[in-house]
This record gives structure tokens, C-alpha cells and sequence, in this order.
């Protein structure tokens, strides 16, 4: 009986872990996308100083997904960031300014591998499957870790709930404001979400809003198109 209860629980604990995995992949991604608007930004200026600016603002972003990755699991996209980081550190110790945008056009490749392999972590190892494959997890480590992520799961859905009234509200914007106000309002809610995410010191519920009201805006965003095509 008590065996059976276990491996319920461990069961549990797996699908909640996995749950946790995911979205701290989306956290990830969400930094690597910053980074590369950051490096984007640093390849358009002619000035080295201001390149430099933007590439460390972009190393800032890619530093703060290395604790992400750990429970993500990602080993692929981990070591693209070491490489990517060192890069970009070579960018900002370049004396000319192409050289400076040979660094960040190499980055700026790492960085779409890193968004693209993280676009399908559902497919990765968490930082706990491992234990609980080997059975190696206490049973009382496992009834700990599961009620939070039970807690969180919770939390999580009940902000998806909020977030419906937001979407809506977004589409009607979308659908009733005119193109250029549309987009640069939705972009202005999408950037703000991106530095939001980049604090360390967020609560999970305002990681995930955060997280969550930005892919609702990007699908917002996405509707929208390109104005310049809609004329």
C-alpha cells in the first residue's frame, strides 16, 4: 500500500516537475529574445560606444538565464550561452567597429539556435528526471518538492484565468484601433514584460504573468502584421 502511494506520488511529482521545467525554459527564452533585440540594436548603431552599450545589456540578459537553464535542463542551450557570452565580451573588447559587428553577427546566430532549441524543450531532461528514474529521491524530499509545485500549478492557473479578460480586451484593440496605434501600444506592454523578467527578485506569480502577458501580446502582435503591408 505505502509502496503504491509512493509511486503515485512520484508520479505526480514527475508531471509537476515537468510543469516547472517548462516554464523555466519560456523564462529562459524570454531573456534570450531580449538579448538579441539588445544585440539587433548594437549591429544598427555606427557608433562603437553605443554598440558596446547595447552588448552588454545583452550579456546582462544572457547571464540571467544560467540558474533558468539549471532547472531547464537544456545542456545544449547552456553551453551555446557560455559560447555566446564569451563572444560578446570579445565584442566589447573590439577596437574597431567592424569588428565589434562580426562578434554580434555571430551572436546574433547563437542566439536564434539557443530561442529555437528552447522552443522545444518539451523534449529535454529537467534536473530531476534523473532522480526520480533511479528512484533515488527521499520520499519525504519528493512530498515537499510536489506540494510546492502543486501550490504553483495552482497560482499559475488561476493567473491564466486573469489573463482571459486581458487577451480579449488586446484583440479588440487589435481589431479596432488602427494599425500604427495598435502596434506600438502592444509593443510598449511587450518590452516592459521583457525587463520585467530579467529582475531576479520577481515572485513565481509575477515571473509567470509577466511571461504569459507577453506571449499573449506577441500573438497580439503577430495578428497585427505589418502595417506597411496592410495599406
Amino acid at each position: 500500500m505505502k509502496k503504491s502511494i509512493y509511486l503515485l506520488g512520484a508520479t505526480a511529482f514527475l508531471i509537476l516537475s515537468s510543469f516547472k521545467t517548462n516554464v523555466e525554459c519560456e523564462y529562459a527564452n524570454s531573456n534570450m529574445g531580449y538579448a538579441k533585440v539588445q544585440t539587433n540594436a548594437a549591429l544598427l548603431t555606427d557608433d562603437i560606444n553605443q554598440a558596446r552599450f547595447y552588448t552588454y545589456k545583452a550579456i546582462n540578459a544572457i547571464e540571467k538565464t544560467k540558474t533558468q537553464l539549471d532547472v531547464c535542463g537544456c545542456i545544449i542551450a547552456k553551453k551555446s550561452i557560455y559560447e555566446n557570452i564569451a563572444i560578446l565580451l570579445q565584442a566589447t573588447k573590439s577596437t574597431t567597429l567592424e569588428g565589434t559587428k562580426n562578434y554580434l553577427n555571430q551572436s546574433i546566430v547563437l542566439t536564434e539556435n539557443t530561442i529555437l532549441t528552447l522552443d522545444s524543450h518539451d523534449s529535454h531532461n529537467s534536473s530531476y528526471s534523473n532522480d526520480l528514474l533511479t528512484v533515488n529521491t527521499k520520499p519525504s524530499t519528493t512530498e515537499i518538492i510536489a506540494t510546492k509545485e502543486t501550490k504553483n500549478k495552482k497560482l499559475f492557473d488561476t493567473i491564466d484565468a486573469s489573463l482571459e479578460k486581458y487577451e480579449i480586451s488586446l484583440n479588440k484593440v487589435v481589431e479596432g484601433v488602427n494599425c500604427e496605434e495598435a502596434t506600438a501600444f502592444a509593443k510598449s506592454i511587450y518590452s516592459e514584460c521583457e525587463k520585467q523578467l530579467l529582475n531576479p527578485n520577481l515572485s513565481e506569480g509575477s515571473k509567470y504573468y509577466n511571461l504569459r502577458t507577453k506571449n499573449i501580446t506577441k500573438k497580439a502582435l503577430n495578428k497585427i502584421g505589418n502595417c506597411n503591408m496592410a495599406k
